[in-house]
């Protein structure tokens, strides 16, 4: 689950197949790089199988399984993922055995990817999914279980309602959930934050529930690329927008409503910690609009307020290895009875990959998971690999980028920065990382 690899050829099937238990139906959706459908033609199932030569279509296996077979090469600009969807009629998926899914070459009927899942009590997945990446295009293994069954899961990709044609759809999406209390601090937001945030701690709930955690608390930390490249991120108000959507998360997530937050380029530097009700001002604080102009410039910077950070001090290179290597210090330092999430954006560029590999190696034994998030096209080096390489006591990074992250919605974005962190806390667990 989480590993990807790239796809050279242009034609493909995904083949969902079963070992036993109810029979399991298979669809399509074609998805924007915003992760919804444009409409309900971006549906392919039994029911509603494409036309001959379309780029993608429901087809059956020799042995009786359903299929999707796609032309990436003939895919619409704007079709950035395809995902691979399963449910069934006939109670949960954890009653099917030996589920499986084939990544297939379909000119040669070469197998290309082998993905064993094993359900419980979700009624239907997101088996696994193609998408582009850079001009090519690429297969990631999801795995990701919803438990309201195909109606559900359409609704999370913008299929409201689920089409009836679709076969068996299961039942009606559930109602929306009850407001959730406040957090710390929540009730001192301005009116339109408040409602953003109320909302996001919602879409956050609902991506943890689909990794199967309910009431999980964690300690989460907040570090945020400085490096020169970055500038036009902060000046668009781009990294301001991600640090409130990162609010969200450490609001349902820490008891306490506080995140710790970092910034680094050629150094790192420690933020003033983020509480909750004071971040506006935190925002304009130190998520600071054309302040990394003045770096590396005679130009005299504007006066610093109290804990501002002086950005000609952090430099403009990018050296990752030293910021992880302070966030690394910070927790063994302030020890607490739960886990840490260090949520990591950068814009690429990177070039320390020996050094961060180092690092992040030997914090395999820590009880911290690192998602790092890509923010644009460039090289990220060891970042976009580091979790397929062994040695290590578990897996204790996830990593996927994308162009525009103002584009992306909340959903989509909630639910790929949080989908590899449940899959952490039940490996750490077993391997005694966590107490």
């Amino acid at each position: 689950m989480g590993a990807n690899l790239p796809v050279d050829v242009d034609r493909v099937r995904l083949e969902l197949g079963r070992s036993d238990g109810p029979a399991v139906s298979a669809a399509a959706l074609l998805l924007t790089g915003a992760g919804r459908v444009r409409s309900g033609a971006d549906l392919v199932a039994r029911d509603q199988p494409g036309a001959p030569g379309d780029a993608v279509r429901h087809v059956g296996t020799p042995d009786g399984a359903e299929a999707v077979e796609v032309d990436l090469a003939a895919l619409r600009d704007s079709t950035e993922r395809v995902a691979l969807c399963a449910w069934t009629g006939s109670g949960t998926l954890g009653r099917v055995t030996g589920l499986r899914l084939r990544l297939v070459a379909a000119g040669s009927g070469t197998v290309l990817a082998h993905f064993d899942m094993a359900p419980r009590s979700e009624t239907a997945l997101v088996a696994g999914e193609l998408y582009r990446r850079e001009g090519r295009w690429r297969f990631r293994a999801v795995g990701q279980g919803y438990d309201h069954g195909f109606a559900g899961l359409a609704a999370d990709f913008g299929l409201t309602p689920a089409p009836a044609r679709a076969p068996r759809p299961g039942p009606a999406p559930r109602p929306a959930p009850p407001a959730r209390p406040q957090t710390r601090g929540e009730e001192l937001l301005p009116a339109d934050m408040g409602e953003r945030l109320s909302l996001r701690k919602q879409q956050v709930a609902t991506s943890l529930r689909k990794g199967g955690l309910t009431g999980v608390t964690a300690r989460v930390i907040l570090v945020l690329d400085a490096s020169g490249s970055m500038s036009g991120l902060y000046a668009k108000g781009t990294v301001a927008r991600v640090a409130e959507r990162m609010a969200a998360v450490a609001a349902l997530l820490d008891d306490d409503g506080t995140m710790q937050a970092w910034t680094f380029a050629t150094r790192p530097a420690r933020l003033p910690d983020l509480h909750l009700g004071e971040l506006p001002e935190w925002l304009r604080l130190h998520v600071r609009v054309g302040q990394l102009g003045v770096i590396g410039r005679k130009k005299r910077p504007k006066s610093r307020a109290d804990g501002q950070v002086d950005m000609r001090t952090v430099g403009i290179q990018n050296e990752e290895q030293k910021v992880i290597a302070d966030v690394r210090a910070y927790v063994r330092d302030h020890p607490v009875p739960l886990p840490t999430l260090v949520l990591f954006f950068s814009d690429g560029g990177v070039y320390r990959s020996k050094e961060i590999e180092r690092e992040l190696r030997a914090a395999a034994d820590e009880p911290v998971f690192w998602q790092f998030v890509g923010l644009g096209r460039s090289h990220y080096g060891v970042l976009e690999y580091f979790d397929t390489l062994p040695g290590r006591t578990v897996d204790n990074v996830g990593f996927f980028a994308v162009d525009d992250v103002d584009q992306v919605a909340d959903p989509e974005l909630y639910d790929r920065l949080l989908s590899e962190f449940p899959l952490w806390l039940g490996a750490a667990r077993e391997a005694g990382v966590l107490r």
